[in-house]
């Protein structure tokens, strides 16, 4: 088994060391910027601790399955600014700000390409697997991305279609990230479906802790400013959850239709809403759902003959990613 101090080593080495192709440097260098401002690589460390589940040695193989779930994912998140006018990642200036559209456009495909050949150098017995799992999960993002961009017009967004969304636009990608570490490791098949259920619902409560922090969590721990989906009235779990409960749904749209062009009436705006959320007990019914759907992904892998301690290990790694928003 492998632990979490020689994962996290791991990744630090993988994204400091991480190379890509030179020239065009306008192509090339967007792809070195978009890894360079970090992350928390939550993908490429879930499937790294499912590999050491089964494993005591970090092979040539795992280490490219891991790269190529983060750079597939910042594709994703360049793709996903451009669509949304995001001028700001992590703090620093998305792709297409800092360059330009087309250029992130451009620079975002080779990265999803990037990915493919990173997986192609997989040599274990794994690789048809993989991939299957791999294309499979690419393409249901993307779907999930296309069913936001649709919701973003739409004022009767149902929770059912929430979740469905951001299964496919979150969820998946730990699903996989978590069953490709076992699949690299030669795990038994349904040891590897079990993982793939833990990564899902895990990716469930990550994505409600997410929107849950969005509205009520502290900038220094969130990393990006409190109240932008209030701000862009974005669909969020808690938006659907309060007209779902709301009896006065005028009083809502007034909240969610304030101005906010500047400072002051952004802050007056998301003030109003939190009030409404608040009052319909919206942030304790997220907290609850975070806590459901963790629960969900434990009890995936309990049954399948994973010993106590390595049980242990996805637990924590399960509080660690959702245990802020409690």
């Amino acid at each position: 088994m492998i632990n979490e101090q020689r994962i996290k080593e791991t990744i630090r080495g993988l994204f400091d060391g991480i190379a890509f192709e030179n020239d065009p440097a306008g192509l090339y260098d967007p792809l070195r910027y978009m890894i360079s401002i970090g992350g928390k690589r939550i993908r490429p460390q879930l499937c790294l601790t499912s590999y050491g589940l089964f494993r005591n040695k970090i092979g040539e193989d795992i280490l490219q399955a891991a790269a190529a779930l983060e750079v597939f994912h910042s594709f994703t998140l360049i793709h996903d600014d451009i669509m949304d006018r995001s001028p700001l990642r992590r703090g620093k200036e998305t792709v297409w700000k800092k360059w330009n559209a087309d250029t992130a456009i451009l620079s975002g495909d080779v990265m999803m390409i990037d990915s493919y050949k990173r997986l192609s150098r997989i040599r274990s017995r794994a690789h048809g697997a993989v991939m299957d799992l791999f294309n499979t999960t690419a393409a249901q993002v993307c779907e999930g991305q296309q069913y936001d961009m649709e919701f973003e017009t739409r004022d009767d967004v149902t929770m059912a279609e929430y979740e469905r969304m951001i299964g496919l636009k979150t969820a998946v990608l730990l699903a996989c990230s978590a069953k490709m570490g076992a699949l690299v490791a030669g795990a038994p098949d349904a040891v590897c479906d079990a993982l793939y259920n833990y990564g899902y619902q895990l990716g469930m409560a990550f994505q409600v802790a997410d929107d849950y922090l969005d509205a009520f969590g502290d900038v220094k721990v969130f990393g990006k400013p409190i109240g932008g989906d209030i701000v862009n009235n974005k669909k969020s779990w808690l938006m659907i959850r309060a007209c779902e409960k709301s009896t006065d749904r005028p009083a809502l749209q007034q909240a969610l239709a304030l101005p906010a062009g500047t400072a002051d009436e952004q802050a007056a705006k998301i003030d109003a809403v939190k009030r409404i959320y608040t009052g319909l007990a919206v942030d304790e019914d997220a907290k609850y759902e975070i806590l459901r759907y963790s629960s969900l992904a434990l009890e995936a892998i309990q049954g399948t003959g994973l010993s106590p301690i390595r049980v242990e290990a996805m637990r924590r790694f399960a509080e660690k990613l959702v245990g802020r928003a409690k």
